[in-house]
């Protein structure tokens, strides 16, 4: 009998592996990090082929670590980073061009010409989504326009557009299904939300070619089967989401005002809306959370671009840290910033600001700022961006949010975690599992094939690890918001 789900959790900077048990139980994890390409300023890029060897790697790793082979699992479930566009040819398989990733802006001109032209509208309505650089559509037709005579081999379907679990599925089912979720299809601006079909007016309005897009499955479905050489033998890929929606399903945010909050590479807000689509007039992302059993649930997300991040800078840019788990403790060596603020907008600011001119500013330095207060600062520019996004977030969905589940590698920093929890006034609640973006794919993966039974089972599954409740006074708490939103005002309008 299978007695395991594997993960395939593809991030922005690493593809991990990781094998759960039937009580969710992590039996093994393997990572591997990949290089990220950076051509031009705000411009990044992953080589799709260093994408899927590592997720390979790591898939075959995670077997051996725990002792098992591919005939113990009872399924294969993908969560992967979204946006992030390849175009690969139908016959070989081979990428036309490196990946284009969520966090580049290389097409913000073509963003700013689209709302000049008056399509701004028109894509929220139908797709939930603004008109940004951040989304799929606007990069395949950048390739499209780009490499010579891929427009006409695409209207050929000669060759295929697909994010990352799309990517995957068809390396993974050799070719034989060229499939996406209807959760990383709606990050895409050629989904309708609503109809939950490819829209033929958005797709000519991007002269994206019909031909080369992937049919849309659900997040909880048996789409093939694996290659029998790739882990030794034919496994179901029975669940596929995108990362941050498949981290709301493994917090078992099934309610209607539930809300999670991922600390990653970003920082990712989804709350649950039921199904009905939000619609946002603040800056928030209208989005499909999942589709299970012919019921599509849809979210709210608010997206920062710059979150753990910002430790990665200090450590690779600055050499303020040699390794990121170093930070906590410097930033604990002062009490407060001392009024220094730092707003991460390396690559522009997401949500709500939705403003690709801005850049990265620090703020309120004097002669006695050092390395623990920009260490604090940075710390605390994940948890002010988060309540930029909380405060929009309730207000629009007119729910008092009673408590934040968190995830994500920067949720295991005490110091950030009691930071939000005093900045927001809602308790910030963590989980004894914080792999719950890959144990959302497990999830949805275990329930397609009956490993587990039911959403109902998986929220009585949920376990808290540690609640951080509010400390500070609100005369404090709005002192401290302000300053952060004074420094925002200055870093914005800034690159031309």
């Amino acid at each position: 009998m299978s007695q395991y789900v594997l993960a395939l959790d593809q991030g922005t900077t690493s593809s991990r592996a990781i094998v759960f048990d039937d009580t969710a139980r992590i039996v093994a994890i393997a990572q591997q990090e990949f290089e990220q390409i950076y051509p031009a300023p705000g411009h990044v890029e992953h080589n799709p082929e260093a994408i899927w060897e590592t997720q390979l790697a790591t898939a075959r790793a995670v077997l051996t670590d725990a002792g098992i082979d591919a005939g113990d699992l009872a399924a294969v479930g993908i969560a992967n980073q979204r946006e992030t566009t390849v175009v690969w040819e139908r016959d070989s398989g081979r990428p036309v061009a490196n990946a284009i990733v969520w966090q580049s802006r290389v097409t913000a001109d073509r963003c700013a010409r689209l709302k000049a032209a008056g399509y701004e509208s028109l894509f929220r309505e139908k797709t939930g989504l603004v008109l940004d650089p951040y989304f799929s559509g606007t990069k395949v037709a950048h390739l499209l326009d780009e490499i010579d005579g891929l427009r006409e081999r695409a209207e050929r379907g000669e060759v295929l557009f697909g994010t990352i679990d799309s990517f995957l599925a068809w390396r993974l089912t050799g070719g034989r299904r060229h499939v996406t979720d209807v959760s990383n299809a709606s990050r895409t601006l050629l989904l309708n939300i609503h109809t939950l079909e490819w829209d033929d007016e958005l797709l000519k309005i991007l002269d994206v070619p019909r031909a080369m897009l992937p049919e849309v499955v659900e997040s909880s479905e048996v789409i093939g089967d694996l290659e029998p050489e790739i882990l030794g033998a034919a496994v179901p890929l029975a669940g596929m989401a995108g990362d941050q929606q498949s981290a709301t399903f493994g917090q078992a945010c099934f309610s209607v005002g539930e809300a999670k909050n991922t600390y990653g590479t970003g920082c990712f807000l989804l709350m649950n809306t039921g199904e009905e689509a939000v619609q946002s007039e603040g800056g928030l992302l209208t989005t499909v959370g999942w589709s299970l059993g012919g019921k599509v649930t849809y979210c709210l997300e608010g997206a920062v671009f710059v979150g753990g991040a910002v430790v990665q800078w200090l450590r690779d840019g600055l050499g303020l840290i040699s390794q990121a788990s170093e930070i906590e403790a410097l930033a604990a060596e002062c009490e407060s910033t001392d009024g220094v603020y730092l707003v991460p907008a390396f690559v522009g600011l997401g949500a709500p600001y939705w403003d690709p001119s801005a850049r990265g500013t620090v703020i309120g330095i004097t002669r006695g700022t050092a390395r623990p207060q920009l260490a604090r600062a940075a710390l605390e520019s994940i948890a002010y961006q988060s309540r930029d996004l909380l405060e929009l977030m309730q207000r629009e969905a007119g729910v008092r949010l009673e408590g934040l589940r968190v995830d994500g590698g920067a949720s295991a920093n005490d110091l950030l975690m009691q930071f939000q929890a005093d900045l927001l006034d809602v308790d910030v609640l963590r989980p004894e599992i914080l792999e719950t973006t890959a144990l959302g794919a497990a999830r949805f993966a275990g329930l397609a094939t009956g490993f587990w039974e039911s959403a109902e089972e998986i929220a009585a599954a949920w376990r808290l690890e540690r609640q951080f409740s509010c400390e500070m006074d609100n005369a404090q708490r709005q002192r401290l918001y302000e300053g952060w939103q004074r420094a925002v005002k200055r870093s914005r309008d800034w690159a031309e």
